[in-house]
């Protein structure tokens, strides 16, 4: 992969809504460039799409619950555990999978609109799939921090008593 193919992929992957104009400046390059290494990026799927974060905590009508999964699950003899991990991520519910080292197999985080049909799906679909063998479910209570960006309100204001000698 080409210099300029990484330096475009670094700052797009800070803010994707970045301007081909801003990108072209920063990187001092054209705006064609731009849109050309842009287009060569999506046809080799290093870019497999562009995507917003929201506070959905800050849209109380369209909050949802999100629980990140622990998964035990016996592999498939000759392809491990790639088939298990492609049935679990087809599930709509399913927002990411992720193959672990340590006590479980796969992390699997899950979306829903209530913490039961969260249960529903794990007691319903994952956990009755042969090859899984256990599943421990974590409720997601707060966000503090996604994707490299702080969800909470950059106050200056420290409600901590002040503590002198």
């Amino acid at each position: 992969m080409q210099e300029q193919e990484v330096e475009i992929l670094q700052l797009i992957e800070k803010n994707a809504n970045m301007e081909p104009s801003k990108i072209a400046k920063l990187m001092n390059i054209t705006e064609d460039e731009v849109r050309q290494l842009l287009r060569g990026l999506e046809e080799k799927k290093a870019i497999l799409g562009y995507s917003t974060l929201i506070d959905w905590a800050k849209v109380i009508q369209q909050e949802e619950v999100t629980a990140m999964v622990d998964v035990k699950v016996q592999p498939a003899r000759g392809v491990g555990f790639d088939k298990v991990a492609e049935r679990i991520y087809r599930f709509p519910e399913v927002k990411a999978v992720y193959l672990m080292s340590g006590a479980y197999d796969l992390s699997v985080s899950v979306e829903g609109k209530t913490m039961m049909e969260i249960g529903r799906f794990i007691s319903e679909k994952l956990s009755a799939l042969d090859s899984v063998l256990s599943t421990t479910t974590h409720f997601i209570l707060k966000r503090y921090k996604h994707d490299g960006i702080i969800l909470e309100d950059d106050d200056d204001n420290d409600k901590r008593m002040v503590v002198s000698p």
